[in-house]
């Protein structure tokens, strides 16, 4: 939780242009991305808010910010996977959307071996953006320079606030329908 809100200007506000999200520290960046990947539920962003500065604050400055929020949020606001465990990548996003009560038709059935064996993560993950942003959310995915895939999901309105947070953060982000 921010010590001070002050610090961080409008809790609730979202960065506006590029100029105001450089002036914000790595602190207040992250504090940003938590509210935009958990719309609505700032407790859940506070209490990720708080095992991120603890970790930060382990690490020192080592450690991009995006591993430290990839522990803070993962299973309750973002997913990191093993590129090629398709169900349980398909199980993660299952339990994020359930927060907004959606649920995503993957095109066959989860639990079907011979389903999961004839896809791949980047397939899911274009499959789950589509039926998102049908419904106002935007499946992002970000560079984890490896073999895993790592993501969260946003409001769309708050596309262009993420694009601005992630540049900041230095995290090469892309949507979910063109994954790494």
């Amino acid at each position: 939780m921010p010590d001070n809100e002050a610090d961080y200007g409008d809790h609730e506000a979202e960065p506006q242009d590029a100029d105001e999200v450089d002036e914000l520290s790595s602190e207040a960046l992250a504090w940003q991305l938590l509210l935009l990947i958990n719309p609505g539920d700032e407790e859940t962003a506070l209490r990720q808010f708080s095992v991120y500065q603890e970790a930060a604050a382990e690490a020192g400055e080592d450690v991009e910010p995006v591993w430290l929020l990839k522990d803070a949020i993962d299973w309750t606001s973002g997913f990191f996977i093993d590129w090629k465990d398709t169900e349980t990548f398909i199980d993660s996003v299952t339990e994020l959307v359930r927060r907004w009560n959606l649920e995503i038709d993957w095109g066959g059935d989860p639990s079907d071996e011979e389903f999961l064996q004839g896809t791949d993560i980047p397939a899911l993950m274009s499959t789950a953006y589509d039926g998102l942003r049908e419904r106002g959310y935007t499946l992002w995915t970000w560079d984890t320079g490896s073999d895993s895939f790592g993501g969260w999901i946003t409001l769309s309105r708050d596309d262009e606030a993420m694009r601005l947070v992630a540049v900041a953060m230095n995290i090469e982000l892309r949507p979910g329908s063109d994954s790494f």
